[in-house]
C-alpha cells in the first residue's frame, strides 16, 4: 500500500458534476495502492463566474489541493494565472492540468495527445485530407494541433466566433505551415462537409447541461466519419444521428482515457495503467448509463 502522500484533486468547469474523471481516476489510484481523493469543482453549482478562475486556483492552492484539472470554459482564461505553462501547453494556448508545486503553479495539456491516441485506436484507416472542426475553445485547439500532426492537410475551423476562430487558424498556420487552415461560418458548412472526410466536434453542444446537435443533421452524409470530444453523455446525440445516417463514429470516450492517463502520471509520477483505466470507464459508463460501453471503444 503506497499511502506515503495522500493526494487531494479538483476538476474545474462548468456542468462539471456528472463527470466520470473523479471516479475513473480514483479507481485508478486504488488499484495502485494509492491514497487520491478527486472532487468536481462545479462553477454553476458553485455560483462562481469562470472568470474568477485565478481565485479558484489561490482557493485550491491554500486548502491543500495537489493539482486541478480544468476544462470547459476556463482552458485559455487559467494561462494568465499560472507561473510556468509546459511548452506544449504554450504552444496551444491551452491548459487542462494545473501541479500546485513548490516552484508555483505549472500548467499542462494532456487534450492533443489524448485525442491523437484515441483517433489512431477509434478510426484506424480513416481519411484526413480534410477535416471539419466545430469549435475553437481550448480544447479544440487541442484537438485541431493533433488533427494536423495525424496528417491533416486542410482544417476548416467553425465557430460562432469568428474572431476565435482566424485567431487560432493563423496561430495552427505558423506552427504548422505545410497544411492549409481556414474558417468558414456556418452558413458555409453545406459547402465544406461537402468536400471533407471527417467532422469533429469541440464545443460543449450534447453535454448533459447542453443537449442539442450542433449543426443541421442533413448534412451528414455516409462517407463522413464524426468524432465528438463529449464523454458526458458518452453517446451524444451527434453520434447517435451521425450513425443513424451510416457514418463511422468516434465517442469522446477514447480521449476521455487517453487525457486521464497522461494527467494520473502528471499528478501523481506514476504511470497507471491504459488498458485498466479503460476499464474503469467502461464499467462507469455501464453502470450510470443504458448506452452499449462498446461505443466506446
Amino acid at each position: 500500500m503506497n499511502d506515503a502522500h495522500p493526494y487531494l484533486v479538483g476538476l474545474i468547469g462548468t456542468g462539471v458534476l456528472p463527470s466520470l474523471t473523479p471516479p475513473m481516476h480514483m479507481a485508478e489510484a486504488r488499484a495502485l495502492g494509492i491514497t487520491y481523493v478527486y472532487r468536481p469543482l462545479d462553477l454553476t453549482a458553485l455560483g462562481i463566474a469562470p472568470d474568477r478562475i485565478g481565485d479558484l486556483l489561490a482557493w485550491a492552492e491554500r486548502l491543500g489541493y495537489d493539482a486541478v484539472n480544468v476544462t470547459h470554459p476556463c482552458k485559455q482564461s487559467v494561462l494568465v494565472h499560472l507561473d510556468r505553462v509546459d511548452p506544449v501547453a504554450a504552444a496551444l494556448g491551452a491548459v487542462n492540468t494545473v501541479l500546485f508545486t513548490p516552484a508555483g503553479r505549472v500548467g499542462y495539456n494532456t487534450d492533443t495527445t489524448g485525442f491523437a491516441a484515441a483517433f489512431g485506436d477509434g478510426l484506424p484507416g480513416a481519411g484526413t485530407r480534410h477535416v471539419v472542426q466545430l469549435g475553437a475553445g481550448g480544447a479544440g485547439s487541442a484537438v485541431a494541433d493533433a488533427l494536423l500532426r495525424l496528417g491533416t492537410t486542410r482544417l476548416s475551423i467553425v465557430d460562432l466566433d469568428p474572431v476565435r476562430a482566424t485567431a487560432l487558424a493563423d496561430d495552427l498556420g505558423r506552427r504548422h505551415p505545410l497544411a492549409a487552415v481556414d474558417t468558414a461560418s456556418a452558413a458555409d458548412l453545406p459547402a465544406v462537409l461537402a468536400d471533407a472526410d471527417g467532422l469533429v466536434h469541440c464545443t460543449p453542444v450534447g453535454m448533459a447541461e447542453h443537449p442539442g446537435l450542433p449543426l443541421d443533421a442533413d448534412l451528414l452524409r455516409p462517407e463522413l466519419w464524426v468524432a465528438d470530444i463529449v464523454y458526458r453523455p458518452l453517446d451524444t446525440e451527434l453520434l447517435v444521428t451521425a450513425r443513424e445516417r451510416g457514418c463511422r463514429t468516434l465517442s469522446g470516450g477514447r480521449m476521455a482515457v487517453h487525457q486521464a492517463v497522461a494527467a494520473f502520471a502528471l499528478i501523481t509520477g506514476t504511470r497507471p495503467d491504459p488498458d485498466r483505466m479503460t476499464a474503469h470507464f467502461l464499467d462507469l459508463v455501464a453502470a450510470d448509463s443504458p448506452v452499449d460501453p462498446a461505443l466506446a471503444r
